[in-house]
């Protein structure tokens, strides 16, 4: 039996692996939901076609980058710009910071080719992609 990697729990849908739920057009990031004392157990949150918000830890998706992480947090501090406070904010993190590696994460979700199609709903419920 095939490890599933994601399901919507409204609708239904499953993604197997990781590269199909970051390039499916009906999958939007849409922000990170830190929790500052174990950041690999943060949220990356995901607004999908069929209304519902989907979360995926951080730790699912630490795969994806291959940089620095940084030892010391500059949350509070007069360099940090507070991106992490922001469960909407998206942008990238200037600063070295041991949220830093997060941040670059989410540029690289935000970059991924994401395949071809509009979303409709299906009969049974389920969002695929239509394609053209």
């Amino acid at each position: 039996m095939e490890q599933i990697f994601k399901q919507c729990p409204a609708c239904r849908t499953t993604w197997f692996a990781c590269t199909d739920f970051l390039a499916d057009p009906c999958l939007q990031l849409i922000g990170y939901q830190a929790l500052f004392e174990n950041l690999s157990k943060g949220l990356f949150l995901f607004n999908h076609s069929c209304g519902t918000t989907l979360s995926i830890a951080v730790e699912n998706l630490q795969h994806l980058y291959s940089g620095p992480v940084y030892k010391e947090s500059a949350i509070g501090s007069k360099r940090c710009p507070g991106h992490c406070l922001i469960k909407s904010e998206t942008r990238p993190c200037p600063v070295k910071c041991d949220c830093a590696y997060v941040r670059s994460i989410m540029q690289i979700i935000k970059k991924w080719h994401k395949g071809e199609g509009i979303c409709v709903k299906s009969e049974a419920g389920r969002n695929r992609p239509l394609q053209r």
